[in-house]
């Protein structure tokens, strides 16, 4: 695995909700959803309702984005979605958060599963937190340099 790609699965350990974008037949639309895990190659998994805009969308296009962020750091992906049906794997995943929008749980038949293989990401991070990038941004405006942030980029 690539240091850039352990990067961004470790960035992704603090960013359990993402923005999901799909592009639908009125244009693009996001919505929040709940990251359940995060393969090492930075595939994603996700649970949702069957019957919802995104679904439909990304049964039309599977073309999909995602962006995250943290107090400190951000990403953004773009990949292929699709919609599984694996009932063990979404008894694995299942827990509370979900329950919270499928209140019958994992055998509820409209709970479903998004898998969204990643063709692309970028990733931001202030290293050192808050406290850095306050000391870079003082730095920046006293010297005129750039902020320093780590920048990556993950392809397959």
């Amino acid at each position: 695995m690539s240091q850039e790609r352990e990067k961004l699965v470790e960035l992704m350990k603090d960013m359990p909700i993402a923005m999901m974008t799909t592009f639908g037949p009125t244009g693009p639309r996001s919505v929040p959803m709940a990251r359940q895990e995060v393969e090492p190659d930075a595939d994603m998994w996700f649970i949702s309702a069957r019957e919802t805009r995104h679904v439909e969308d990304i049964e039309r296009d599977p073309l999909v984005s995602l962006t995250f962020s943290s107090r400190d750091s951000w990403v953004a992906m773009t990949g292929r979605a699709a919609v599984v049906e694996d009932q063990a794997k979404l008894e694995e995943m299942w827990n509370t958060f979900a329950e919270a929008w499928l209140p019958g749980g994992p055998e509820d038949p409209n709970a479903v599963l998004i898998r969204v293989e990643v063709d692309h990401a970028e990733y931001w991070d202030s290293p050192g937190g808050k406290v850095a990038s306050l000391l870079s941004f003082a730095k920046t405006k006293l010297t005129g340099e750039t902020y320093n942030s780590e920048h990556g980029t993950v392809t397959p």
